[in-house]
């Protein structure tokens, strides 16, 4: 017990992860009277590399591995993530003992002029370090110029302010829990851009052995997002679960029908040349399933294209 009531949280050193980790410490002092939860800052090879592109370096685990080695050789009893970085297949011995709510999933624009996409000028220079986003933009404006752009929130305000570009595209999740929100130019609706999988989600990994921490994260857990999420993964899970393919998802709860799950799914070429987009309905009780579903339909979709 004394384990529980002194947690060790584990989280990358970024403004954002420091911020989602204090969420999580505070939702535990307020579960657990006398907990006093330790923030315990580690270095990811995502904050280590930052002048090459996510796609040369590789996106599985970049943001996550060193945290859960921590994890796996007890030096830390928490991993709190955004549920975006983490993969879909865990490590053997570690789960997700918890998602918390999820705020919003969208990507905004952030422009200089507060521009929205469509008022930017032919040609203006984009900064995106995420296939994904590029190639979504790629196909609603085909003549903008894109480049990679890599670091914190901050670091990435700070290029668009001295005029490194244009615009960029960010998480709305991050710029609002920042108290940014002022900084954003345009909220891309999931018609234009579909977000990545679990963003705006915060995940706890944790040891499957601990069973203390199972039963009082439980509390933390909230079902919907988990639900969602869970759809969400099992779609990437299907399509290589962090394969440098671009692709996105949503899913929610459907406005007609409580019961069920709407899965949105975006699957491009890496050159953005061909994309796909669906989507699929089916019981909230099942979403691992649907998340299969839609991907093998889309895979069939892609056909060779599809690799």
């Amino acid at each position: 017990m004394t384990e529980t009531l002194r947690p060790r949280l584990g989280t990358r050193g970024s403004p954002l992860a420091l911020w989602q980790t204090e969420q999580v410490a505070l939702r535990l002092k307020q579960q657990l009277p006398g907990c006093e939860p330790q923030i315990c800052v580690i270095k990811t090879q995502g904050d280590r590399i930052l002048d090459l592109p996510l796609a040369q370096i590789g996106d599985k685990g970049l943001f996550t591995q060193e945290l859960e080695t921590a994890l796996l050789q007890n030096e830390i009893d928490l991993a709190v993530h955004s549920l975006k970085d983490l993969p879909t297949e865990l490590p053997p011995g570690l789960a997700l003992g918890a998602i918390l709510e999820r705020h919003s999933p969208h990507d905004v624009l952030v422009s200089q002029g507060h521009l929205q996409l469509e008022d930017l000028p032919a040609g203006a220079l984009v900064g995106t370090g995420s296939q994904r986003r590029r190639t979504q933009l790629m196909q609603a404006r085909p003549d903008l110029v894109f480049q990679d752009l890599r670091g914190n929130i901050q670091t990435r305000l700070n290029k668009l302010d001295r005029g490194d570009y244009a615009a960029i595209v960010m998480a709305q999740a991050a710029l609002d829990r920042l108290q940014m929100s002022h900084r954003i130019s345009q909220v891309l609706p999931f018609a234009l851009m579909l977000p990545a999988v679990g963003q705006g989600a915060i995940g706890i990994e944790i040891s499957e052995a601990r069973a203390d921490l199972k039963t009082v994260l439980s509390a933390l857990h909230d079902l919907p997002t988990g639900l969602a999420c869970s759809a969400e993964r099992a779609f990437l899970r299907a399509l290589g679960g962090g394969c440098q393919t671009p692709l996105g998802a949503y899913a929610l709860f459907s406005a007609e029908s409580p019961e069920q799950l709407l899965l949105y799914g975006y699957l491009s070429s890496e050159d953005g040349a061909h994309f796909w987009r669906d989507r699929i309905e089916g019981p909230a009780t099942e979403p691992e399933a649907l998340g299969r579903q839609l991907a093998e339909r889309m895979k069939a979709q892609a056909g060779p294209l599809f690799h």
